[in-house]
């Protein structure tokens, strides 16, 4: 280990920082872990995971052989290598922050040996490895390139995916110099299956973003056209599959009820971000937020029509949703739908309860949301439910024997009371 005590340091224990602990632990690495939460750090020292995709019994096994979690951030001083992968949120203007970057440069800047690998992989705009991480790491003297290694490698985690996972999914990699390519090329190259060097760390920052931008873009597509297709009488879920049967330049994205998730509601706009400092606007990603957006509004618009067909407001209505994570089989509640949802027909005065058997409670803006345990009852009591996302849990013939129901997933069978988005 070249005199270090560690292998590898990981900054951040969550859905990123975590599963990279388990592969670099399963590689026969000593790694050593910081988190700025004391909570999450002590639960992993008692065997507890906080991450959808690993369980209780792996952090034991974990924590039994070479895994050190702390929230001492000295630690990444004893780290050959050392891997950022704290959040890069919003801020409350929609504005990219930095705030956790630069704790963890600043950490690790403070601390920085020769040697060392330093990576990033959190999603940020292009150029924030050379324009933030770099100089902060060499205002101490030392030069990246030669005395320490810079890389960005971005992170491509799909929490609730059981095919693809860290060590099976192409890992990017960009260095701030060859030298630094090849070396964090030659650490991932120890616990992923195939590593793609790219020409530099900006490359690296674009190429996640333009995953998400790309996958962002085309979502608000096809949101729009539900809207429309449905004022058409067009069935655009049978249209979609139609499509889908093209073997080439198509591929199929359905609609929903939202964007959420820690990606496609924020990485899109860390690019938007960098082009507006070039002066003007990137139209495609800030049109494809407008109507992202706009689709929990147009969700409880057709809400409202539905409970209109059927003689009822919905003021006074009980309204179920099922499923308040941003995706299936998840516990994950990240810029979920269903918290805009929730507080438009909270406005039109509906009283809202869900089902979802990930999430034991719920509150929007400091109001409880009441939980219905039984999907039977909940559905056949609800004036109008609502599935927004179709955990495997649900049975969806119990669903479909509901007083009403809007699909925004589309998994449904269209029929006098089920109604698809």
């Amino acid at each position: 280990m070249s005199g270090f005590q560690y292998d590898l340091g990981v900054i951040g224990l969550g859905y990123v920082g975590l599963p990279l602990v388990v592969e670099a632990v399963a590689a026969g690495m000593r790694v050593a872990g910081v988190d700025a939460s004391e909570r999450k750090v002590t639960g992993l020292l008692a065997g507890q995971s906080h991450v959808d995709d690993i369980s209780d019994e792996q952090v034991a096994h974990l924590i039994a052989t070479n895994f050190f979690p702390t929230t001492d951030s000295t630690v990444v001083g004893d780290c050959e290598t050392v891997v950022i992968c704290v959040p890069t949120p919003l801020d409350d203007d929609r504005r990219p922050d930095l705030g956790a970057v630069n704790a963890a440069t600043a950490a690790i800047a403070a601390h920085l040996k020769p040697g060392q690998l330093v990576v990033l992989e959190s999603t940020t705009w292009p150029g924030t490895t050379r324009d933030v991480l770099l100089p902060a790491l060499e205002a101490g003297g030392l030069e990246a390139g030669s005395d320490f290694f810079l890389a960005f490698s971005p992170e491509r985690i799909d929490p609730g995916n059981p095919t693809f996972g860290l060590r099976n999914t192409p890992k990017v990699v960009g260095g701030h110099t060859l030298a630094c390519r090849d070396r964090a090329v030659a650490f991932y190259g120890k616990i992923v299956e195939t590593v793609v060097p790219v020409k530099g760390t900006a490359e690296a920052e674009m190429a996640k973003l333009l995953e998400n931008t790309y996958r962002h873009v085309n979502i608000a597509l096809v949101n729009e056209m539900a809207m429309f297709c449905n004022e058409l009488g067009i069935d655009l879920w049978s249209a979609i599959d139609a499509a889908a049967t093209k073997p080439f330049g198509f591929q199929a994205f359905r609609p929903g009820p939202g964007v959420g998730g820690h990606c496609i509601p924020i990485d899109p706009n860390y690019l938007s971000h960098a082009v507006r400092k070039l002066g003007y606007p990137f139209h495609f990603v800030e049109l494809a937020q407008e109507v992202n957006e706009r689709m929990p509004v147009y969700v409880a618009q057709r809400a409202t029509r539905l409970l209109n067909t059927q003689r009822k407001a919905v003021n006074g209505s009980n309204i179920l949703l099922l499923g308040v994570t941003y995706k299936p089989d998840i516990a994950d509640e990240r810029e979920t739908p269903a918290l805009p949802l929730v507080r438009r027909l909270r406005a039109l005065g509906a009283e809202v309860s869900y089902c979802d058997p990930h999430v034991p409670s719920w509150n929007v803006d400091g109001t409880p949301v009441p939980k219905v345990d039984d999907l039977g009852d909940g559905v056949r009591l609800a004036d109008l439910s609502i599935l927004l996302a179709p955990h495997r849990a649900f049975d969806l013939d119990v669903i479909t024997g509901g007083q009403l129901v809007l699909d925004t997933r589309g998994v449904l069978t269209a029929s006098s009371t089920v109604e698809r988005l």
